[in-house]
């Protein structure tokens, strides 16, 4: 059976207002969604593309305990409220209370958050009772969500705090109270809704600071073009630095990151002090990437021996460079799924991850459209063509309008087709792949992607000879 979460004394203290005459009840998860909704667990009925109220009934079908709603449902055991997601805040901030004893990590930056995040929860759970984010919960229902989950015996959690415009991460920081803060990079992402560009998404991503608590760490990138601003932020907050990057005097500093068959050996100096270790990845930017995490894990009380092993096991997230192979007749290809998401710092990293790979085939490239970059976007794309030709990539395939300007601006020897929709270029690149191949497939989720490599992923013929 699973632990109470919350028993309904605990909720009607946390969120001040109840209805129904039930007997007293525990909840056992926070469910916002039907579709995924455990029996045991409260459901919160927000309105977004759907309005949740209409899915109550659903939720108590398939086992919900009780539901934070706007309306009462008959004698059912609830809480109305005016404002569902405001109620779901104010949960969160009663679970940050009660688990008060918890060191808590915040999670932000243009690249990296997700991956990073999960990594430090690696090595959360192996020092004890950790509760980290799930997927990408990370804006302003994400982050309440996570914390009204966190168990009252939580004893580290990170949280990941995403951001499209200025003034979002500022609330969400606020909520969660870190006492470590990490921004993994700033980087031409979302800029479309910043007039200053890049400095106005590095000035957003300081926001995090705000929420520490005193006496906490701020985790920054060294090798960042922003550091400064970040740096300044982050003392303006009186938050500890600690710092990670390539030069000396990094706390954390990278010496040299090298590919060995599916993973790859890091060899640093933390603190001064070497070190080697190997980590199950083969992207360049899990270099600086596994920096970051060590410093967040050693702030939250994490020995280092536990980041080491974490960092040892942690795979690839799927659509964030997981591989697998896929076997054809004759032969099989690699297919590295980066199809989660995209933008131009992102994009050269992987592209520099696959020229510095051994293939005994060709080295394909699968793109589609990054968005959100505002009046330089078609300029971002075309300019994707140098590091393509630096990493001595065999084919580009191409989809979607933005696209198109990198497909101009690539020699024809290098064209291995082009498309309007992910969809539509799906079957040049199935005909395409060979045995011996290595193809990467990379773009914005928003572009879809993620239909290139599910289609070549099907293409793996072992399914159908189990038969």
């Amino acid at each position: 059976m699973a632990e109470a979460l919350w028993t309904s004394a605990e909720l009607t203290q946390a969120l001040g207002f109840y209805f129904g005459d039930a007997d007293p009840f525990v909840v056992t998860g926070v469910s916002i969604d039907t579709r995924t909704l455990e029996p045991g667990d409260l459901f919160v009925a927000l309105k977004g593309a759907r309005d949740g109220h209409e899915f109550v009934e659903q939720a108590f079908q398939k086992g919900a305990n009780a539901v934070i709603s706007s309306e009462a449902f008959g004698a059912r055991p609830g809480f109305v409220t005016p404002d569902p997601l405001a109620a779901l805040e104010k949960l969160g901030v009663a679970a940050r209370e009660r688990a008060a004893k918890a060191k808590r990590g915040a999670v932000t930056g243009s690249v990296g958050k997700t991956s990073v995040t999960q990594a430090v929860m690696a090595g959360l759970t192996l020092a004890g009772r950790a509760h980290s984010s799930v997927k990408s919960y990370n804006n302003h229902i994400g982050v309440p969500l996570t914390l009204a989950r966190m168990p009252r015996d939580t004893e580290r959690a990170v949280f990941e705090i995403g951001m499209n415009h200025a003034d979002e991460i500022r609330p969400l920081t606020r909520m969660v109270r870190p006492h470590a803060a990490l921004v993994t990079t700033v980087g031409p992402v979302h800029t479309e809704n910043f007039p200053d560009g890049e400095a106005g998404v590095a000035r957003a991503k300081a926001e995090v600071f705000e929420g520490l608590e005193p006496g906490g760490v701020a985790v920054l990138n060294a090798d960042n073009q922003w550091f400064d601003l970040l740096k300044a932020e982050a003392l303006k907050a009186g938050a500890e630095m600690r710092t990670f990057g390539r030069s000396e005097g990094c706390d954390a500093r990278l010496i040299d990151f090298q590919m060995d068959g599916g993973h790859a050996v890091v060899q640093a100096r933390f603190h001064g002090k070497g070190l080697d270790f190997p980590i199950l990845q083969t992207g360049q930017h899990w270099g600086l990437n596994a920096m970051a995490v060590l410093l967040m894990l050693e702030a939250l009380d994490v020995d280092l021996g536990d980041g080491l092993a974490a960092l040892g096991s942690f795979e690839p997230l799927a659509g964030r460079g997981a591989e697998r192979e896929v076997r054809l007749r004759g032969g099989s290809f690699v297919l590295i799924d980066e199809s989660y998401n995209a933008n131009p710092v992102s994009m050269a990293s992987a592209i520099a991850t696959l020229g510095a790979r051994k293939a005994g085939g060709r080295k394909i490239v699968v793109l589609t459209d990054m968005l959100e970059l505002g009046p330089k976007a078609a300029a971002f794309h075309a300019e994707l063509a140098e590091p393509l030709e630096a990493a001595q990539v065999d084919l580009v395939f191409a989809a979607g309008p933005l696209m198109k300007s990198l497909w101009d601006a690539l020699p024809s020897t290098r064209r291995g087709g082009y498309a309007e929709t992910a969809a539509e270029l799906a079957p040049q690149v199935e005909r395409a792949a060979e045995p011996g191949d290595v193809v990467m497939v990379k773009g914005s989720n928003g572009s879809k992607a993620g239909l290139i490599a599910q289609a070549l992923a099907r293409l793996d013929v072992r399914p159908a000879e189990a038969g």
